[in-house]
């Protein structure tokens, strides 16, 4: 797989990684806050951000915003995987929470919306985890020369240099 080394887009996708981490970290606390003392996966009509919400669903919005805002704010490749493994993740628990929705197995208390909602915020953070990828200058270039090169031998070939 080629993914494009210090992309010109890259501090874009990172703010709105952030945004995403600082959504879901303001969810998670006032999720938190409205469903202070309810059982953990309660199915009660709950609402936060427009939202339904229970306990379980706000803490584990809680620590993903937190984790995703601190990728961001760190940034480097650490944004880069952290986004990338989130992404995946929150596209996953969307599909599998639509899947699930008129069952009793909806422990996070899931409707369309919600379904929804973590599917942007996954194709987001997806996005953001394939055009975060840094390196040096070197590395990007020889990305850039693999990627448009059509096939091996190409006078294009980045070959390694030799020595320490």
């Amino acid at each position: 797989m080629h993914l494009p080394i210090n992309h010109r887009l890259r501090p874009h996708w990172r703010l709105l990684a952030g945004l995403c981490g600082a959504y879901l970290l303001a969810f998670g606390v006032l999720g938190a806050v409205a469903t202070a003392g309810l059982p953990l996966f309660d199915r009660d009509d709950t609402y936060v951000l427009g939202l339904r919400a229970n306990p379980a669903f706000a803490w584990l919005s809680l620590l993903a915003g937190g984790v995703v805002l601190l990728a961001a704010i760190v940034g480097r490749d650490l944004a880069h995987w952290v986004n990338l493994g989130t992404g995946g993740l929150f596209l996953l628990v969307g599909l599998a929470m639509l899947a699930l929705l008129q069952t009793p197995q909806n422990v996070l208390n899931f409707e369309v919306a919600t379904c929804v909602v973590a599917l942007l915020l996954g194709t987001v953070l997806l996005t953001a985890g394939l055009y975060g990828k840094t390196g040096t200058p070197r590395e990007s270039a020889a990305e850039e020369v693999l990627r448009h090169s059509t096939r091996p031998g190409d006078k294009f070939t980045v070959r390694p240099e030799s020595g320490a």
